[in-house]
């Protein structure tokens, strides 16, 4: 449905190494919630500025099902492109109300659309995102998670092909953002609507996507699914970005047995699950999920003794969050490990402990490199790694 190939984008004074995209291509199946992730700079923004005709790409080719928007030789613009787009900003108008807002996309443009027509449309989007009996009441007048459905409806009233979403829901608070990703992603499925969304939250593109593409430096790191980015990263930087994560760098040692080796960390010999993208010759690093990590109470006999993946430590604090409890502990060595566990288990500081870290939790991954500098966006930087 989306289909965009050697996409490339430079913004003036920039050298050909730090192009905002560079030589970007993916495609988006009809019907497909897809989702573009990544730090500031990355080019995430510029993509979808791009599919959107805001930004005139300096190379490449873009198609919107059967028709081509963007190549060396088209740029169809923006209001002849089959799609509907979502702001961050919401960019309802502030001097109509509910009904005008919706109706505005209606009213404009080569086809225009009957008074009975239009009103049905409305309506019909209106209740879609549950605004129904609030057609009369100024934009102003709503709240903010009522403004963005609002501006969902508004994108939504042309019945598009093709939904663009820049980062819809970063304006709303904690818990009502919660709320709309999963009102979003019912209405997206209940359509059956192509979309495009653009985010740097890690956990709305694992909620909503069926697919995500992990974008650093104007490329593509990693594309797959949402529990595919999460469990099998591709290198240090999707690992560390999407989520926390326990991250040591080390050499491979040995072979562990069919899938597996045994690479040297700085606490001691790590047996871990391979990853065929990985070259095993050089330095690695060794991920694990802090929910995997495993603590048990020392015994003066420990039966976990020998075991392989098993390490003594010290139980610094554990914050109770809530739904869990997040431990820090100090390893013999000095480095130290995150662990998750049930919000019921309470774990003294101080307390003499053993963790284990089950042997196919522990991937080897590619070590990252060194980031280059953008200028195309601002995001919050990545974070999340726990060494």
């Amino acid at each position: 449905m989306i289909v965009v190939e050697g996409l490339k984008k430079r913004y003036p004074g920039a050298s050909h190494s730090q192009r905002a995209v560079d030589d970007l291509s993916f495609t988006v199946q009809e019907g497909e919630f897809y989702t573009l992730l990544g730090p500031s700079g990355c080019g995430k923004t510029t993509t979808l500025k791009c599919v959107a005709g805001l930004e005139r790409a300096d190379g490449g080719r873009i198609s919107l099902g059967d028709t081509v928007v963007v190549s060396d030789q088209v740029f169809v613009p923006t209001h002849r492109r089959d799609i509907g787009m979502v702001f961050q900003n919401y960019a309802v108008w502030p001097h109509m109300n509910v009904y005008d807002n919706v109706a505005f996309p209606l009213q404009v443009g080569a086809r225009r659309e009957s008074k009975t027509s239009q009103r049905d449309k409305v309506m019909n989007a209106l209740e879609l995102v549950d605004l129904g009996g609030l057609e009369k009441r100024m934009s102003t007048e709503l709240s903010g998670g009522q403004q963005q459905r609002l501006s969902l409806a508004r994108a939504l009233v042309r019945e598009p092909r093709v939904l663009l979403l820049d980062e819809p829901l970063s304006n709303l608070d904690a818990k009502l953002r919660e709320s709309m990703r999963t009102e979003l992603s019912l209405i997206q499925r209940r359509l059956g609507i192509t979309a495009l969304f653009v985010t740097h939250d890690q956990s709305e593109a694992l909620a909503m996507s069926d697919r995500i593409a992990v974008m650093r430096d104007g490329s593509i790191v990693q594309e797959g699914t949402p529990r595919e980015i999460y469990h099998e990263p591709a290198d240090e930087f999707v690992a560390s970005f999407v989520g926390s994560t326990n991250l040591f760098h080390g050499e491979v040692g040995a072979s562990a047995g069919e899938g597996h080796v045994l690479v040297e960390t700085p606490f001691g010999r790590v047996a871990c699950a391979t990853d065929p993208r990985v070259d095993l010759a050089g330095p690695v690093a060794v991920t694990v999920r802090p929910e995997d990590v495993v603590i048990h109470e020392e015994r003066p006999a420990d039966a976990h003794e020998g075991r392989m993946n098993t390490f003594h430590g010290v139980l610094e604090i554990g914050q109770f969050t809530g739904a869990s409890v997040q431990y820090r502990v100090t390893l013999a060595s000095g480095e130290h490990l995150t662990a998750l566990s049930g919000s019921r288990e309470d774990l003294p500081s101080g307390a003499r402990v053993v963790v284990e870290l089950p042997v196919d939790a522990c991937r080897v991954i590619r070590r990252a490199r060194p980031a280059a500098d953008s200028s195309d966006e601002r995001d919050a930087s990545p974070a999340g790694v726990v060494a």
